[in-house]
């Protein structure tokens, strides 16, 4: 077969593939997104021809047009190598969050590997039973983002006859990270404990991922699944690999584990656990009773639904701050704004409405299709839309769960913010924005509180997530009759969000 070479600049990398190649194969694990799975949409995946020629049929002169490149750029998905080719691309490092935060334990013999299998990014730490002390950790993004930065479009793949190779990457990918885990250690690993949403779980086990895909949304297969190192064709001896079980058809067990990793479940007092993920999972509950569901939040917050949105990577803008000379934007790595990533968005829109650039229904007052936040980055009216529907999600998410516990806002605790993305968020802004409507003092940011939970589960035996399933409910907030209702009026801005409507106010 004849090949071609790729140079990839400024990472100085040079790739030898066949002639003919889809550069959306080439590229993935490079640094390059494709948010909408390859389908030309989203304009993610552009790369500027520095030499060589790819050659473009209508739809893809179409599709360029319209996002305003020049010529000399290309869609990674809409293109193929046919010859050698010097490729300029984004170098991103991705900022994937691991943990070390301490927790109670019962000492236990031996070593267990705790895995953290995001949409996005995957986490696996190595730790010493009987210390709980973490001896090496290993993080890598999620090969299956070839096929969609979001659970729907992976869906769709899977319906499409991938879902055999969208489970055999994501076994390989841990696999190889265990190997990595262990390297150069003369250890056994015991036990592995594994975490992930309802998809990841589905694709990781093999389960037919179908009932995922259509309404009801609902799979019976929800419970753990556990297998042997040699089942999953992993080079390493363990006979107790368990991913543990989903809550329901979109709140899987790293809601689970973050429900465990914050104690709510054994507290009489209520508590609210918010995950701005892909999914935007919401918990609500005390000791007697738990309620969670899932929000569309997730495209907003992680860049596939804005226009120059990104992950949290280099060059992302990570926070927005007013200043004497205008609008301050703090860039992930220091170098030039390439994009804007979750909490970039959330800061952005408090500093504009303080500004008074935007209105109360979150149009742009000068008239405009957008504000400037760089000489490189735009927010257009439409981002600001999309926000407002994510936000829109989380308030009126919130406000249901209040309403079928029968509380108010003044009952609850504490409220967790769990994930790499919540770590950067600025509360008092993101409270500006009316996303949620709390005192500041009773919000805690927990990090990954996926990895922390599953790191406890090494150290306990499954009833104890059965424990917290018997008393947690999963609730669709699209069936609530008021469910519209209550998502209208959380889309402006004219007043903090109306989680009072608990209160019977």
């Amino acid at each position: 077969m004849q090949t071609v070479q790729i140079r990839l600049h400024p990472l100085g990398k040079v790739i030898t593939a066949t002639r003919g190649t889809p550069l959306i194969d080439i590229l993935h694990g490079f640094g390059i997104e494709f948010p909408c799975g390859g389908k030309g949409s989203c304009g993610k995946c552009k790369v500027r021809l520095l030499q060589g020629e790819i050659l473009i049929d209508p739809a893809h002169q179409r599709r360029l047009e319209e996002l305003g490149l020049t010529p000399d750029w290309r869609l990674a998905c809409m293109s193929r190598a046919e010859g050698d080719l010097v490729l300029e691309v984004g170098q991103y490092e991705a900022m994937i969050q691991a943990d070390d935060t301490p927790f109670s334990f019962e000492p236990r013999h031996g070593y267990g590997v705790a895995v953290d299998l995001g949409t996005t990014s995957l986490v696996a730490q190595l730790v010493d039973l009987s210390t709980a002390k973490v001896l090496a950790v290993e993080t890598a993004l999620n090969p299956q983002r070839r096929w969609g930065s979001d659970l729907i479009s992976r869906l769709e793949s899977a319906l499409a006859g991938n879902e055999g190779v969208l489970t055999q990457l994501i076994r390989e990918e841990i696999g190889a990270m265990l190997l990595k885990l262990t390297r150069g250690r003369e250890i056994s690993i015991d036990r592995v404990v594994i975490v992930g949403n309802t998809v990841m779980q589905h694709f990781f086990a093999g389960s037919d991922s179908r009932p995922l895909s259509f309404y009801p949304f609902e799979s019976p297969d929800l419970g753990a699944k556990c297998f042997r190192a040699s089942e999953l064709e992993w080079s390493i001896a363990c006979d107790h690999i368990c991913f543990f079980p989903s809550i329901g058809s979109f709140v899987g067990s790293d809601i689970l584990a973050g429900i465990y990793a914050t104690g709510m479940h054994r507290r009489k007092n209520f508590s609210l656990l918010i995950d701005l993920g892909t999914n935007g999972e919401i918990v609500l509950g005390n000791s007697e009773k738990l309620l969670c569901a899932s929000t569309a939040a997730g495209p907003a917050f992680e860049g596939a639904k804005i226009s120059m949105g990104m992950l949290a990577t280099t060059g992302a803008i990570s926070s927005v701050a007013e200043s004497m000379e205008g609008i301050s934007c703090s860039v992930i790595g220091n170098v030039p704004a390439a994009g804007i990533c979750g909490s970039g968005l959330i800061d952005a829109v408090a500093v504009l409405l303080d500004r008074g650039e935007l209105g109360d229904f979150g149009e742009v007052l000068s008239g405009n299709s957008g504000i400037d936040l760089t000489e490189q980055v735009r927010l257009s009216a439409k981002d600001i839309q999309e926000f407002q529907l994510a936000k829109a999600a989380i308030a009126a998410g919130i406000t249901i769960l209040l309403r079928k516990l029968e509380i108010t806002t003044g009952e609850v605790a504490n409220i967790y913010i769990a994930g790499a993305f919540g770590n950067y968020i600025n509360l008092e802004k993101m409270v500006r924005t009316g996303m949620m409507n709390f005192p500041l003092d009773q919000f805690h940011k927990l990090g990954n509180s996926a990895l922390i939970g599953a790191k406890m589960f090494l150290f306990s035996e499954m009833e104890v997530p059965e424990d917290i399933l018997n008393v947690t409910s999963h609730v669709n907030l699209e069936s609530d009759p008021d469910f519209q209702d209550i998502f209208i009026d959380n889309l402006s801005f004219t007043h903090p969000t109306r989680l009072d409507i608990a209160d019977g106010n």
